[in-house]
């Protein structure tokens, strides 16, 4: 992880995410962006129809953006408190998941904090936004998540062979070679039909253990979709993980994204940060 994104919809308090984000960026010396979005006003009213309204409104968002911009030195100073000295501070015009699926062009990781009490925030905001920044590896943080070593000690994986468990366990090497325990807790196994016909089936331990990660198996069960997302959690929180890496399931419906159940269970109820990745 050379280059660690992440997403504060605020410019004038620093959330657990930004504070995550930062001793992870310490932690692998990389480099570390803070970015925020504001939304462009031209999306909101048509030119041809209120071009007063719509020129106050450019006007409110170009003010915006100034105070946004200048917080760049109060954003540098908070997470040089937390030990990063090599950050920067981006303001960006527009939609939210758009502006964050190009930032994320050249970043290696995207951390995105997981709250009510904001608008990207929520469940489905946070979904909307993992789903829609392409392959980008995601750490979803709670809010209330306790700080410490983002390097975790224990790490929770979970496998059901799908395509996405896969590039989710793939993105999260650099995590898992700096843990002490890692663990796959498989579930209902289902591989891609690609992968279906292949002999010998995939190996996730032995794939991790030749990029020098070894690790302990458990199974779990669910009865359905939250039951599933259920047991990770519960397992995860037997096992003192201080990350779990899945992969996040969801389909495109018109121009939304849409989670899988088990996806949206463990963004809603995980206590500790987890890697996703579509």
């Amino acid at each position: 992880m050379r280059d660690i994104l992440v997403h504060s919809e605020s410019f004038k308090r620093w959330g657990a995410g930004v504070a995550y984000a930062a001793r992870l960026a310490c932690s692998f010396d990389a480099q570390l962006t803070g970015i925020w979005v504001c939304a462009s006003p031209t999306a909101s009213i048509p030119a041809l129809e209120e071009p007063e309204l719509l020129a106050e409104l450019r006007d409110a968002a170009l003010d915006l953006e100034r105070e946004a911009f200048a917080s760049a030195a109060s954003f540098a100073d908070h997470v040089l408190k937390l030990g990063q000295r090599n950050a920067s501070w981006q303001v960006a015009e527009g939609e939210v998941p758009e502006a964050l699926a190009l930032a994320g062009c050249w970043h290696d990781v995207l951390v995105i904090e997981r709250t009510d009490r904001t608008v990207w925030g929520t469940t489905a905001a946070v979904g909307n936004l993992v789903l829609g920044v392409d392959s980008l590896p995601c750490i979803v943080v709670p809010a209330d998540a306790a700080a410490g070593d983002p390097a975790p000690d224990t790490v929770a994986i979970a496998w059901n062979g799908s395509t996405e468990a896969l590039r989710a366990a793939h993105a999260a090497l650099p995590l898992l070679r700096r843990a002490r325990r890692s663990v796959i807790l498989r579930g209902e196994q289902h591989p891609p039909a690609r992968l279906a016909a292949w002999r010998p089936p995939f190996d996730l331990a032995g794939y991790l253990l030749r990029h020098g990660v070894a690790t302990e198996s458990r199974s779990i069960v669910g009865a359905d979709e939250e039951g599933v997302g259920a047991a990770l959690l519960h397992a995860a929180g037997e096992l003192g993980a201080a990350l779990l890496v899945m992969g996040a399931y969801g389909h495109a419906r018109f121009r939304e994204w849409v989670l899988g159940g088990v996806t949206r269970h463990v963004i809603e109820h995980a206590g500790i940060p987890v890697l996703l990745r579509h």
